[in-house]
């Protein structure tokens, strides 16, 4: 692959993730090595205050396939965006830290990238879809969140804020160049920081012409989730208004 486009890029936005990666690494890893085709897996390290940094170049020195990009704490949004435009794939998957959709997953979303979409969309509630141990609050959220994310930005889909997505390589390029809310402007923070990236990346591509398909996951709720819900729910909102009034005024053409 040296100096070659690898098929599939993953990427891995990780905010002091020391605890997962060292398990969520060789599960990766192990995998896209049973696959057949090229691969690197790029884990952006969003600032970390813990071993983050340190772990991952551990892991790389085992897994050659697996590279460490550094930048400043400015939330997962950034760090997302700043793997995606990194990341040298003819195919390029997000996913996240925690596998709360196991990596095999992907083998769906493959398939429907095979059958000429642009953007596959891990699902939780797309035909297939199946939840575990996820708190009935949380489920309700997640509704709540959606119905309004369908009414402000009028696109279709049930289930936009699963971290995991698979994008082919020329559609996820031009789609992360013209977002507008977390670039390089985005200010440096304290803390975790969740905000409406997936809505922003997904009116983008319905505004660009790219054709996305939702694909039902398995999906794993897991403990020491980063979301905030009162001021969390409060950014979205404001993320969400102003990916409308970006697209009304034709900032995503």
């Amino acid at each position: 692959m040296a100096g070659g486009r690898p098929f599939l890029s993953v990427v891995i936005p990780a905010y002091n993730e020391a605890q997962r990666l060292p398990n969520t690494l060789p599960q990766v890893v192990s995998f896209l090595s049973t696959q057949g085709y090229t691969y690197e897996v790029l884990v952006v390290d969003d600032g970390s205050t813990d071993a983050t940094p340190e772990i991952v170049r551990c892991e790389a020195e085992r897994y050659p396939r697996l590279c460490l990009l550094q930048v400043p704490h400015r939330g997962k949004a950034y760090a997302v965006r700043a793997g995606i435009l990194a990341a040298r794939g003819e195919r390029i998957l997000m996913s996240d830290a925690d596998l709360a959709a196991p990596i095999g997953q992907a083998t769906e979303l493959m398939k429907c990238l095979d059958e000429g979409y642009d953007i596959a969309i891990g699902s939780r509630e797309a035909p297939g879809a199946r939840r575990y141990g996820e708190p009935g609050y949380r489920h309700l959220m997640g509704r709540v969140f959606n119905l309004m994310v369908r009414t402000i930005t009028r696109n279709p889909y049930q289930d936009t804020q699963c971290g995991f997505k698979l994008f082919r390589g020329e559609a996820a390029r031009d789609i992360f160049r013209r977002l507008r809310l977390y670039t390089e402007n985005a200010r440096s923070i304290t803390g975790p920081m969740v905000t409406g990236l997936d809505v922003e990346v997904l009116q983008v591509a319905r505004r660009r012409g790219y054709r996305a398909q939702e694909v039902g996951v398995e999906w794993h709720y897991r403990k020491g989730s980063k979301v905030r819900p009162l001021l969390d729910s409060y950014r979205m909102f404001k993320d969400v208004v102003q990916v409308r009034l970006n697209d009304i005024r034709g900032r995503y053409s």
